[in-house]
């Protein structure tokens, strides 16, 4: 079965290409949000399987969101997008729980290495705590 994706950014072009290159993938989209707000509501009512968080939004940052999804739902996977180039940012999107960072502009080949290796971390996480009981 493919791996849903919720795709938050608050740029409808950002939005679609993700979405083109996730359906090119084999990802299927579970929905789309433009706003960190709007992603938490998506995310309690979909549970993706990962979520594509941009950092800079309207309403409540990415950052904010991922920490908030983070705290409600400890297995969610979330990744990142940014065209900042700020180490702090990055920084503070790691200790909010973010996998991984996407940076624009991006590619089908860079997605798709992102995607694999937060699913991954994902899967061993789980893999562990199975065997850690």
């Amino acid at each position: 079965m493919a791996k849903t994706i919720l795709i938050v950014d608050d740029i409808p072009f950002v939005r679609k290409t993700l979405t083109e290159i996730a359906i090119e993938l084999g990802y299927k989209i579970a929905g789309e949000a433009a706003d960190g707000v709007e992603a938490i509501e998506r995310y309690a009512a979909l549970k993706p399987d990962l979520v594509t968080m941009d950092i800079v939004m309207p309403k409540l940052s990415g950052i904010e969101a991922t920490r908030q999804i983070m705290n409600a739902f400890k297995d969610a996977v979330v990744v990142m997008v940014t065209g900042m180039d700020q180490e702090t940012l990055v920084m503070e999107a790691i200790q909010a729980g973010a996998r991984d960072i996407i940076h624009k502009p991006f590619n089908a080949v860079q997605i798709a290495q992102v995607f694999e290796r937060a699913l991954k971390k994902e899967h061993s996480a789980h893999a562990g705590a199975k065997t850690g009981s």
